[in-house]
């Protein structure tokens, strides 16, 4: 009583309810104008149409958005704001009375730039056509198309239902939808105030309004009803979709198997940090190794998991047992090297290329002209504290190993044994170990070659004392002295045997093969070390060669000047390096010099024109790329039509598109509809 006492009513209003229009009154809630007044002087005519004819074209028919040829109207697309509009109400106050009518439904009106869509869509078959016209190639690759024949499977009611509620379905449904042409009445129209007197009740007498009559506590239910139908109205998630709340009321096997069905990779400290903190490891490591293998050190979901029994490859319907097969290959494979390439697989497992890259994408990353490099870094600390877990997913991997070697008719593998004739876990190296390992052993060698030769030199001052044997110096030539000209101080005859063994593998041999180091039964001859400069000068030279096929001299020296840049103040290769001798590197390098026949009127210099292409690079591209070095020593510019079938000869099958456009992507440029050798190209 007392806060009805502070509280007074200032006026009491009838309120009644309309039912005139309960099932046909919609809230239309915009939020731009929707007509667009071309007259306007802030119009601008010439934007409407440019727009106009991006949408359209230059035809016009029943099928035009805009028939005038200028953009002169704007749709606006409906979005439903809520599925519940039983709360609300439109009001109309009027002589002290307020009417209320029931709201069927409330939209909103958005701007919709599907015309925007429309003009992308032209411009994009405007750039086919014209890439098509480009190349006579691509229009006999159109007219001869290897195509995949798939019989669609009866679909599943579950596989429906998850159909019926994607949002690709609702679109394309939701684009089928008819359109209902409305005519709108202004404000102060006729017609409006007609249906506005729809919104006032009509019979304001007691029968009319029989829902009114209620009591306070009703009255106040029905005005905030009970939060069951909004705990119905809860958005569906989608089936692959799990937030992480949920997803730990969920058994802890459960919860392993759906993270690594989603991230498919995972080093096992990220798996514990993703399940929680008190979550037992020996628990997880029990439960990881149902749903996943080992490889180098981090787990990946097994294939029977991502291919469960009953389906089917969605590129090419092939069995799921075929599928799992080979994605343990791929697996396997990782566990022999972090590189796998590609063609290999496919070949081995004779799947399609769209279910080979998947299985890649899954565990992998490529890397241009190297392959597919395993997702993760090797995970050592795994490896050190869980040694048998590793030594039984090891004996796993043996018995996939005796499987795929039986299915695919593989080659044995070398299994390392230890004493007692028992299997050992093969360890993997990581690449920075590999590098630092093989520096710490060439730095070793080199001390003791430091060591050999100054023992020799030694040796034969000790000789040349005691035997005073004096030899007697002959007049040399002015060309000779000119080619002695940069040595500081005369050395002394070479009467150990490296003399002789270098001039007799020297013998017989081109020059390229005796600069590159040969050595006599695959190990050098004691105390004949390549110089440090030059054995720095054919690093750098082939370190650039194995990025850059193709390279002019005049790219190469200054990419060499930018690598000297680079280097520390006093580095052996700042002593001087000239141009004859850079290409005496390049050529002993395993590269060739392409002679290409430059027109008679180029303005390249001489140094633009030597170019030199690595000839050999141990891919399953070079004898693509010899065959298109062979066609560039012969022709300045080249047609792709006519690459395609000169490589198509010489290689004896049918190359893919991917394959011509790799070859022609490490070694050319295209201008003007011709390809030509990187660096030959006078624009």
């Amino acid at each position: 009583m007392a806060n009805e006492e502070n509280d007074p009513v200032v006026q009491e209003i009838d309120v009644y309810l309309a039912k005139s229009l309960a099932e046909k009154l919609y809230l239309f809630q915009v939020e731009l104008e929707m007509a667009i007044d071309t007259m306007n002087p802030n119009y601008c005519r010439s934007k409407g149409e440019q727009i106009a004819l991006n949408v359209d074209g230059t035809c016009t028919d029943e099928t035009s958005t805009y028939s005038t040829k200028l953009m002169d109207k704007q749709t606006f697309c409906s979005s439903q704001t809520t599925s519940n509009t039983s709360r609300y109400a439109a009001a109309l106050y009027r002589k002290g009375e307020l009417h209320l009518t029931p709201l069927h439904g409330i939209l909103q009106l958005r701007p919709s730039f599907s015309y925007l869509d429309k003009a992308d869509a032209k411009h994009r078959e405007r750039e086919a056509a014209n890439e098509a016209g480009d190349s006579s190639q691509d229009e006999a690759e159109e007219d001869i198309k290897q195509i995949t024949v798939r019989f669609s499977r009866p679909e599943s009611e579950q596989a429906r239902q998850r159909r019926v509620q994607s949002y690709e379905f609702l679109q394309k449904k939701h684009a089928e939808e008819p359109w209902v042409h409305l005519h709108y009445h202004s404000l102060r129209d006729s017609r409006s105030e007609h249906e506005r007197q729809y919104l006032l009740c009509q019979g304001p007498g007691i029968s009319e309004n029989t829902e009114l009559i209620k009591s306070p506590s009703e009255y106040l239910m029905m005005l905030m009803p009970p939060n069951v139908e909004e705990e119905k109205e809860k958005p569906v998630a989608p089936s692959n979709v799990l937030s992480m709340a949920q997803l730990r009321t969920l058994p802890l096997a459960d919860q392993i198997k759906i993270l690594m069905k989603n991230v498919k990779v995972m080093p096992f400290a990220n798996l514990m940090s993703l399940l929680g903190l008190g979550t037992d490891s020996t628990s997880v490591l029990r439960c990881i190794q149902q749903v996943a293998m080992l490889v180098q050190g981090n787990w990946v979901v097994k294939s029977d998991i991502l291919y469960p029994k009953d389906s089917s490859s969605p590129h090419s319907g092939v069995p799921a047992e075929v599928l799992c097969r080979g994605r343990d290959f791929v697996m396997w494979k990782f566990t022999q090297s972090r590189w796998v390439v590609r063609k290999e697989v496919a070949t081995v497992t004779k799947l399609c290329a769209e279910d080979v890259k998947d299985f890649l994408e899954h565990m992998a990353v490529v890397r241009i002209n190297k392959g597919w490099e395993f997702l993760l870094p090797y995970d050592e600390d795994f490896i050190k504290k869980h040694p048998d877990v590793v030594q039984r997913q090891h004996m796993l991997w043996m018995g996939i190993q005796a499987k795929l070697e039986k299915v695919y008719s593989l080659p044995k593998e070398t299994v390392p044994k230890t004493a007692e004739g028992q299997s050992v876990p093969v360890m993997l190296v990581s690449g920075d170990q590999r590098v630092q390992a093989a520096k710490t052993k060439a730095q070793q060698n080199h001390l003791l070659l430091e060591r050999e030769l100054q023992w020799k030199k030694e040796q034969l001052q000790a000789m040349q004392a005691s035997s005073s044997v004096r030899i007697k110096e002959e007049p040399v030539s002015e060309e000779e002295e000119e080619d002695e000209q940069g040595d500081k101080e005369e050395e002394p005859m070479d009467t150990s045997t490296c003399g002789s063994l270098r001039n007799r593998l020297a013998n017989g041999l081109p020059a390229g093969r005796a600069a590159g180091g040969d050595t006599l039964n695959g190990h050098p001859p004691v105390g004949c070390g390549e110089a440090p400069m030059a054995r720095e000068l054919r690093a750098f030279v082939e370190a650039t060669f194995q990025r850059q096929f193709v390279l002019t001299l005049s790219e190469l020296k200054r990419l060499f000047n930018m690598h000297l840049a680079s280097l520390p103040p006093g580095h052996t290769l700042f002593s001087g390096i000239s141009d004859r001798m850079l290409q005496d590197t390049v050529l002993a390098a395993g590269c060739k010099q392409i002679l290409v026949p430059f027109p008679p009127q180029t303005a390249a210099s001489p140094d633009e024109q030597k170019v030199f292409a690595l000839w050999e690079s141990g891919d399953m591209s070079d004898q693509h790329r010899q065959v298109l070095l062979e066609i560039f020593s012969k022709n300045y510019r080249v047609r792709r039509n006519l690459i395609q079938t000169r490589l198509n000869q010489e290689c004896g099958e049918d190359l893919s598109k991917q394959e011509v456009d790799k070859v022609l992507k490490d070694c050319c440029v295209s201008y003007g509809g011709m390809w030509y050798l990187k660096g030959t190209v006078q624009s």
